[in-house]
């Protein structure tokens, strides 16, 4: 039976290691970035026009960053994640301007086909055997192709009011697409870490000859993470659309740097097996507060893109040394040789009681 004591002790070490990981960090780098921008702009970044903007271009960062997430669980990259949300975003809008169609429909045709996209780019990454990051790549010139064929060089903002109503729709300053964000953090999380599909995916991910020994397809793993990502791509084109005034061929151009430097930032290992859900949402908020600043500022944005591009590489050559340190230590461990056990009079007392036997 588990003791209180057992019980604080447990938590007392979980709590220690909460407290020196990067999702940590990263709070309190939002805390204290979000204080001084609102200190430098005299407080009105505090007030409540200012929080609902701030908070209604946070979800599309979230959510593209939850996608490359998913494909990067499994070791996966998605560089189509841009390319498709902004073809979602032009399919939803040139269904409801120019072909009349509903927004509630026209808006689940967009996510849905942004989802089965995705099945199709896991399936012919495992039926082909090409590396994930070709085949997303060649989906992305497809894509790009497919928007300016549904955009062409106009914006399309004739579509539905309500939509647009919903994207503005701000209870107690907490934008509607910012909630629908963090839903699908929650929701990733429980799915995760709480059903046998989530840890399916981690696991395959971790060791995936070790999956494949215990009887876990990787080759399914790979299309549902792949189908997740695109999935959690078409809620973010949906967002996008509704907070947008309209869409057209430049949605999504500038989603791909994000979508990799918030899971990376918040901890996402590379090499699959992890996710960091807190971690990439935070890391979307930190890159979001970057990106006000620049607004606030008037700076050049070259200059945030390659502050973002640096805090993301050397994030990633940070954890390639902490890899190789942790593995060469590993090894000095494994070289260590075992302690003779000491002969005579000591030997006796090291043996356990034989109960009188000779």
């Amino acid at each position: 039976m588990t003791t209180i004591y057992e019980r604080g002790a447990r938590a007392g070490s979980a709590l220690r290691r909460f407290s020196r990981s990067t999702t940590t960090t990263l709070l309190g780098v939002a805390v204290v970035g979000y204080v001084a921008l609102g200190v430098a702009s005299s407080g009105s970044f505090f007030e409540g026009p200012s929080v609902r903007t701030f908070l209604q271009y946070l979800a599309t960062p979230i959510l593209i960053g939850l996608a490359q997430m998913v494909a990067l669980c499994v070791g996966q990259l998605n560089l189509a994640v841009g390319a498709l949300g902004g073809f979602s975003a032009c399919l939803m809008g040139v269904l409801m301007a120019d072909n009349g169609v509903p927004a509630p429909v026209a808006a689940a045709v967009g996510v849905l086909t942004a989802a089965l996209v995705g099945l199709v780019t896991g399936v012919f990454i495992v039926a082909t055997r090409i590396n994930g990051f070709i085949v997303t790549l060649g989906t992305m010139t497809i894509l790009l192709g497919a928007q300016y064929r549904l955009a062409g060089t106009r914006t399309v903002d004739g579509y539905s009011e309500t939509l647009k109503d919903l994207g503005r729709a701000a209870p107690l300053n907490l934008p509607l697409v910012f909630l629908v964000a963090l839903a699908s953090a929650v929701l990733l999380t429980a799915f995760m870490y709480r059903t046998v599909a989530g840890r399916r995916l981690l696991a395959a991910g971790g060791n995936p000859l070790a999956a494949r020994l215990s009887g876990i397809s990787t080759d399914r793993q790979i299309v549902l993470a792949h189908t997740v990502s695109g999935l959690l791509v078409g809620v973010a084109a949906l967002t996008a659309t509704a907070s947008l005034p309209g869409v057209n061929r430049s949605v999504g151009g500038d989603w791909l740097l994000p979508s990799f430097a918030a899971p990376i930032i918040g901890g996402v290992a590379l090499v699959g097996g992890s996710v960091a859900v807190l971690g990439t949402v935070l890391a979307a908020f930190v890159m979001r507060l970057i990106d006000a600043a620049r607004a606030q500022f008037s700076l050049d944005p070259s200059w945030v893109n390659f502050l973002i591009g640096l805090v993301v590489l050397g994030t990633v050559v940070g954890g390639r040394m902490h890899q190789t340190h942790l593995e060469k230590k590993g090894r000095e461990q494994r070289r260590i040789p075992a302690v003779p056990v000491e002969t005579g009079r000591g030997t006796d007392a090291a043996l356990p009681s034989a109960g009188g036997a000779r």
